[in-house]
């Protein structure tokens, strides 16, 4: 079923560009023949461009993983108020372009931070190739500002880290010795039923030999957690594995540029000027309100295609 659901998305979209581009070409028939006007092709051009380059953009998620639903994860830097404020700011930006894809979003795992923001959060995104998507957000984002915290209204700069991997499925065996787990527990800071800041509900599972460490707070019950952090911990290993292939990957391909795991990726400046810019694929953009509302289709649609061109 996952593979037929998988084979139906693109037949979808190669139907959708056939029709627009036999749309055009009869469209610019009726042209030559003086039964349509210039605008009428010219739209129907456009439309048909802009859904090819749409299939060949979406064309790069052809690796199994990209399939998967998504985890994604947020860490304030250091910077206390500064930086939780500013990871907070991420948070909202993800939930909103999960929500433009027509996603479901799950908070998994939030922790305030100190006056305000979050120290962390982890949000898990079931959708159309979630993960093919969301993985080129992995990396370091710092923000440049005038601080709303600085009574004398000093720049300041902050950062915060994101964290994306796949969610397995049951069609993904990862092994995992229970010998090697190590299990906390302690009572949830969100809402829910009346276990809640009552019982120890929210799970902390560190895998020993990595040093991995998951938690989750998302259900109601301990049980129901320490299954989805052995399933959030599976799949950290899982994309652990991944990474290691990919940097096998890059080191054979010299002189071409280089991802670092984990660096700087993107920098989004609100003052002096306004800007974010992506310095992996130097694509940037001036209007800044849309990006953190959620349209950030444009930084990973760059990173995608550079990833391609790379591969």
């Amino acid at each position: 079923m996952k593979e037929i659901k998988v084979n139906e998305y693109w037949l979808k979209l190669y139907r959708q560009v056939d029709t627009a581009v036999e749309d055009f070409a009869i469209l610019f028939d009726f042209w030559k023949a003086g039964d349509a006007t210039e605008e009428e092709v010219k739209i129907a051009f456009d439309a048909a461009v802009q859904l090819v380059e749409e299939a060949e953009f979406k064309s790069t998620l052809n690796k199994p993983e990209d399939e998967l639903p998504a985890i994604l994860q947020i860490n304030a830097g250091a910077g206390g108020t500064e930086s939780q404020d500013w990871a907070e700011m991420l948070l909202r930006m993800y939930r909103m372009y999960g929500d433009k894809q027509g996603w479901q979003v799950t908070e998994l795992d939030y922790q305030e931070g100190e006056g305000a923001g979050i120290k962390t959060a982890t949000l898990q995104f079931d959708g159309d190739f979630a993960y093919g998507f969301l993985k080129a957000e992995s990396g370091v984002h710092r923000l440049v500002r005038i601080s709303p915290f600085d009574s004398n209204a000093r720049r300041h700069t902050s950062f915060a880290s994101v964290f994306v991997y796949p969610l397995i499925d049951d069609s993904i065996d990862i092994q995992v010795n229970p010998s090697e787990l190590e299990w906390a527990f302690f009572r949830s800071g969100g809402s829910g039923g009346q276990n809640v800041n009552k019982v120890e509900t929210a799970v902390r599972l560190k895998h020993i030999p990595s040093g991995f460490i998951v938690e989750c707070q998302q259900a109601r019950t301990q049980g129901e957690n320490r299954e989805l952090a052995l399933k959030m911990l599976k799949s950290r290993l899982y994309e652990e594995e991944l990474r290691k292939r990919q940097e096998a990957i890059n080191a054979t391909n010299a002189g071409k540029k280089k991802i670092e795991w984990g660096s700087q990726i993107r920098s989004y400046v609100f003052h002096p000027y306004k800007m974010i810019k992506d310095h992996r694929t130097d694509y940037e953009v001036g209007n800044v309100g849309p990006i953190m509302d959620g349209e950030i289709d444009g930084f990973i649609k760059a990173y995608l295609m550079m990833e391609k061109e790379t591969q």
